[in-house]
């Protein structure tokens, strides 16, 4: 089970490293040349929080249970993320755009709390 927490953990974090490195750290007006609409919606300052969240949050699902201090970090760091980009899916489809790697995100992330929750239990 730990094994299984380990690389759904790596996976998530990557994606979220991947992503909320972009928000953080990328311009609003570069990010909508990129293509993404969505940033439409949203002012830079809360772009680059929502990048900053996921950023602190994909260090939450590795630091804690890599140290092995406060543990039970890693699956509330996964319940967050849940939350962001259950978010994210409610954007997308509310714009009418392609919701499905928020939905995966949203999926590995929730896979990580629930396993997390278990190894810890």
């Amino acid at each position: 089970m730990v094994m299984a927490l380990w690389i759904v953990n790596i996976v998530t974090a990557i994606g979220f490293l991947g992503t909320g490195s972009l928000k953080a750290f990328v311009p609003k007006p570069t990010l909508r040349a990129r293509g993404i609409a969505w940033t439409d919606d949203f002012s830079a300052p809360t772009i680059r929080l929502l990048g900053v969240a996921e950023l602190a949050g994909a260090v939450g699902l590795i630091v804690p249970m890599a140290t092995g201090i406060l543990p039970v970090l890693t699956p509330i760091a996964a319940v967050c993320l849940a939350a962001i980009t259950a978010g994210a899916v409610t954007v997308h489809v509310r714009r009418k755009e392609g919701f499905a790697p928020a939905l995966v995100m949203c999926t590995l992330s929730i896979a990580s709390a629930v396993l997390g929750f278990i190894v810890l239990l």
